[in-house]
């Protein structure tokens, strides 16, 4: 294509006057990376777009766009500025792989801040950097020195066994997972965490000798943690703790959910909470196969023998419900497929049900509810309304 053919394509695109055969004749010439890079100079010059990247990644920048504009295509309406400014989030976004990055904000007039939205699993340094994983990709994670700690490859995340490095100050890492995705992370100890939909975990890139190994969850994880008699393991959820002894076991934890609950598959875990600062810590000893409930408002600890895969299945990517409300239930949907859900159905929410669902669209799971307990639903782009 002449260079000003392409130039008047990317003006029409941002001007959201561009046609549809013209949206397929640019996706084509996106294809060549010099293309990509003169689309990112158009997103700078249009919107101003401050960013600290050192370079990018063109493959992943084009492969990105490109899938968005195909979904956009579908629909008969133009692209509004709106739909481009996704557009060239994506693409700075994208840029930023293997490389820690400020925060994102773009401008489409003086004074009216836009702030990034997208569904993308982060990276949070103790310096506030932040750094975008890709789980088709690959990546290093650098300390402020530019030094690696560790490497991404899909969806796992690896620390280094740091033992050769030099002692300092605990220095912090904050994985975010946003609804609908799952993701594991091996800590530097060599400790695993699984990380459900809606989960962030603080958590130093180095254990220091002969302090606890200290880690914080808000969501849900199950966790393999590796045996040091002179290291103990915490989890620490809001005002709940959660002492391990070497052991499998899964926390849930989300800040909406009126208790805590950990699960314990092997080995030994104790419960404790310091909320009752005048009270002597009890701490509640957990032996395989008991479920530990934690109150968040009484700040009180009951336990329960169960079922553990009834609890630990969400890791493989299946549903298992047993007991539960339908109201947890719509909470766990909208978490797994990161969909808003609105119960009109006032009658279910306090229903209880026992449920098992695989790897199946969102829509074969209302269908079972519609056809076994005669609810009704309507599907808006992303939000579900029941009735």
């Amino acid at each position: 294509m002449k260079p000003k053919k392409i130039h008047k394509l990317i003006i029409k695109f941002v001007t959201d006057s561009i046609s549809k055969s013209e949206l397929d004749e640019l996706e084509s010439e996106l294809q060549h990376p010099s293309n990509i890079q003169l689309f990112n100079e158009y997103v700078k010059l249009n919107y101003r777009i401050d960013s600290k990247m050192k370079t990018y990644d063109t493959e992943k920048s084009k492969r990105l766009l490109l899938d968005k504009m195909r979904k956009d295509k579908k629909k008969p309406k133009k692209f509004k500025l709106n739909s481009f400014a996704k557009y060239a989030a994506l693409i700075i976004l994208s840029m930023t792989l293997g490389y820690l990055v400020k925060e994102f904000v773009y401008e489409k007039e003086e004074g009216t801040n836009f702030s990034l939205e997208e569904n993308f699993i982060t990276l949070e340094r103790e310096d506030g950097n932040i750094q975008v994983i890709s789980e088709e990709g690959t990546t290093q994670v650098l300390d402020k020195n530019g030094n690696v700690v560790g490497s991404q490859v899909g969806n796992q995340l690896v620390y280094k066994d740091n033992n050769d490095s030099e002692e300092s100050a605990p220095v912090y890492n904050t994985l975010n997972v946003p609804y609908g995705k799952r993701f594991e992370l091996k800590l530097e100890d060599g400790s695993i965490a699984y990380l459900n939909s809606g989960s962030s975990l603080k958590y130093p890139v180095k254990f220091q000798k002969g302090m606890d190994r200290k880690i914080y969850l808000t969501g849900e994880a199950f966790l393999e943690v590796a045996k040091d008699k002179e290291r103990p393991f915490i989890v620490n959820a809001s005002d709940l703790n959660v002492k391990v002894y070497g052991t499998k076991f899964n926390v849930s934890a989300y800040p909406e959910d009126s208790v805590k609950q950990v699960v314990l598959v092997e080995g030994s875990v104790g419960m404790y909470s310091e909320i009752k600062s005048s009270d002597v810590i009890k701490e509640t000893v957990l032996t395989p196969g008991t479920l530990g409930s934690y109150d968040n408002a009484l700040g009180d600890i009951s336990t329960q023998p169960v079922v553990t895969s009834i609890y630990t299945s969400w890791v493989q990517g299946v549903l298992v419900f047993r007991n539960i409300s339908f109201e947890d239930i719509l909470k766990k949907l909208e978490r797994h497929y990161d969909i808003k859900i609105i119960n009109q159905n006032s009658k279910m929410a306090s229903e209880t049900f026992n449920a098992s669902f695989g790897d199946m669209p969102i829509e074969k799971i209302l269908e079972y509810f519609k056809s076994q307990y005669d609810i009704d639903y309507i599907i808006n782009k992303d939000t579900i309304i029941v009735k």
